[in-house]
């Protein structure tokens, strides 16, 4: 499978969750569209985008590639337009949240490894690729960070990215290893989420 083919799709799919996600937040803030949008594109891109700029990737692929942005818009005006159709989920924001993290992660860790970065590295630049977007939206809407807080966010990323990297080190075929990562990465968070798994916290 070609490499470089995979990381785009999965990143488009990763792309439009994460994009719902910061679109249903700025719904619930009351921002007007301008304002969905900008946080849905800014959750969808950020991530990728420092990943891109960290590993020598210019212009990074976000910027490069109109299929990225318009896909955020896309998910932001129908979020927008629908706002009652992902509030009927349990926890919306955390869901998609959670599925961009899984992909972002397992995508960030392949490109990094396709520019030449060794797997404890390009497991990191999945971790950053995964959770960029989700700091950037919350702090453009004065939460705490996700990332800062107790809940199993950057770990599970990190944990997602190493299957990729491992089976990069090891020879084993990409798909396996990237379901694998995803899985992980969304295992994991699930669980915080819903079981209460957590770091330490502080005394």
């Amino acid at each position: 499978m070609d490499t470089m083919a995979l990381i785009q799709g999965l990143d488009l799919l990763g792309t439009l969750a994460f994009a719902v996600s910061g679109a249903v937040l700025g719904n619930r803030r009351n921002l007007d569209l301008f304002g969905v949008l900008v946080l849905a594109c800014v959750t969808a891109v950020a991530g990728g985008i420092m990943r891109d700029l960290m590993i020598g990737a210019v212009p990074p692929a976000a910027v490069a590639d109109w299929r990225n942005l318009a896909v955020a818009i896309v998910a932001g005006l129908a979020v927008f337009r629908f706002p009652a159709l992902p509030e009927r989920m349990r926890f919306p924001v955390r869901f998609f949240d959670t599925v961009g993290l899984g992909i972002f992660a397992v995508t960030g860790a392949q490109k990094a490894l396709t520019f030449g970065l060794s797997p404890p590295m390009a497991a990191v630049m999945g971790m950053v690729t995964g959770i960029g977007g989700g700091v950037l939206r919350d702090m453009l809407t004065a939460r705490v960070p996700v990332v800062l807080e107790a809940d199993i966010y950057a770990l599970a990323a990190l944990a997602g990215a190493m299957p990729v990297a491992l089976g990069h080190w090891a020879g084993m075929p990409i798909l396996p290893m990237t379901a694998a990562g995803v899985g992980l990465c969304v295992f994991l968070r699930l669980m915080a989420i819903y079981r209460g798994w957590r770091l330490p916290r502080a005394e």
